[in-house]
């Protein structure tokens, strides 16, 4: 039980690596708000669902409010939810770079000025930012997921920096996945996945569980002196 009496917050935890992150969150003890414009696809216990679309400031805000008028704090947050609108860049809309844009970073930085000030003054907590194995290598036709996921790991190192003053005390890291296997890459066809599990070090894809027991870890005591760390987590993917 290693989040017991926690409070984690995970955004986009209807589906995927989210479900996979709340579900071991509730395992360990901890009380789950799972976050998404769509109903959670699974029943666990401790798992609570609200809906929230992370692109929304004022959203933000009013979830951040109820979530800390009902259990007073906020141990855990996972800024898990992030959408693709793939193309090449010539070919890229106005609207598919922007909307990628809002929910994959603005959606991050509208719910964590509001979490981490607060978890600062509480004088502790872990903020652990899903980003992608994209955010380092680049990928053609994902200039704007890779932008984000870029952009997050800008976020996390000056966010440690930021929520440990004063004493605050508070662990902020990232998680970057390689290919995992959800329901984005079941539609993909074969051959690119076997090529894709050619292209790491371990021959394979990646699970969902991989990815909930690295955030399990950096969200617990264990991670105690963890923060500004951008861990890789693809299998050791290649170029």
């Amino acid at each position: 039980m290693r989040l017991k009496d926690k409070v984690a917050v995970v955004t986009g935890g209807s589906k995927g690596i989210g479900q996979s992150i709340a579900e071991h969150f509730a395992m360990e003890g901890a009380k789950v708000v799972a976050c998404d414009l769509e109903p959670l696809s699974y029943s666990r216990s401790g798992v609570e669902f609200f809906e929230l679309d992370v692109s929304d400031s004022a959203k933000c805000q009013d979830f951040f409010n109820e979530i800390v008028a009902k259990y007073g704090k906020i141990d855990v947050l996972v800024n898990n939810a992030g959408i693709t609108k793939d193309a090449l860049t010539r070919k890229m809309s106005d609207e598919n770079w922007t909307k990628v844009l809002d929910v994959n970073l603005n959606g991050v930085f509208y719910l964590t000025r509001h979490v981490g000030p607060f978890m600062q003054t509480a004088g502790s907590g872990s903020i652990i930012n899903i980003g992608s194995v994209v955010g380092e290598y680049g990928n053609i036709g994902q200039a704007n997921y890779s932008a984000t996921k870029a952009a997050l790991i800008g976020l996390t190192k000056t966010w440690a920096k930021e929520f440990a003053m004063k004493g605050g005390n508070v662990r902020v890291n990232a998680i970057n996945p390689g290919y995992v296997m959800t329901d984005i890459l079941k539609t993909v066809p074969q051959d690119l996945l076997d090529r894709f599990a050619a292209s790491t070090m371990l021959g394979r894809l990646g699970q969902p569980e991989e990815i909930a027991k690295v955030a399990l870890f950096l969200a617990g005591d264990e991670a105690s002196y963890i923060t500004g760390h951008v861990l890789s987590v693809n299998g050791g993917m290649r170029l």
